[in-house]
């Protein structure tokens, strides 16, 4: 059985601000019509809602069935929402880059807190092998940017920089609570 997050993850900026801080680095960077693959899109679903009204094209995953239904309930009721806004449900550990366009910017601000034991039981891919899958898709020179407020970056921090080692990233700084990256090769 498909591994699903069971919780609907509302907008709470003071636990959790990454999607909030990341709409705010777009705007203030001044990138225009980027093409953003979001991990993580949360019951509120504020990267697409706000950035897709912006002329940015977004693809978000969730794992959470409540979460998808939130999305529906949105484009059924705004139908504009979705012009430039697809929230899809999977499993982001079963990334298959060829269903996938080059993006130009990927947020990976949830690495490490979803992958275990039971998504070992449909060949999942490792929390690595997602990263890498990802990159694949990345434009080169896009940006990819974690979250390390996260409670799995203990986790998560050595893949990445064994990735950034290894010369596939390059880390730019930080905006707010967030580290940025851009794919070098």
């Amino acid at each position: 059985m498909l591994h699903t997050w069971n919780d609907n993850w509302g907008l709470r900026v003071a636990e959790c601000p990454c999607d909030v801080h990341f709409i705010e680095w777009v705007r203030e960077t001044g990138l225009k019509e980027q093409s953003i693959y979001h991990f993580g899109t949360g019951g509120h679903h504020v990267v697409g809602a706000e950035l897709g009204t912006d002329g940015h094209t977004i693809v978000g995953i969730t794992a959470s069935v409540g979460e998808y239904q939130d999305f529906i309930q949105m484009a059924v009721e705004r139908p504009r929402f979705s012009a430039n806004y697809l929230a899809f449900f999977g499993d982001i550990y079963l990334t298959n880059p060829k269903l996938l366009p080059e993006f130009d910017i990927v947020t990976l601000f949830h690495v490490a807190e979803f992958r275990s034991e039971k998504n070992d039981a449909y060949g999942a891919l490792s929390e690595r092998g997602m990263i890498e899958a990802l990159l694949s898709k990345l434009k080169l020179g896009g940006w990819v940017l974690f979250y390390p407020g996260s409670y799995a970056w203990a986790k998560a921090k050595p893949i990445v920089e064994a990735i950034a080692g290894e010369g596939l990233i390059r880390r730019e700084g930080g905006y707010k609570t967030l580290e940025l990256y851009r794919k070098a090769r």
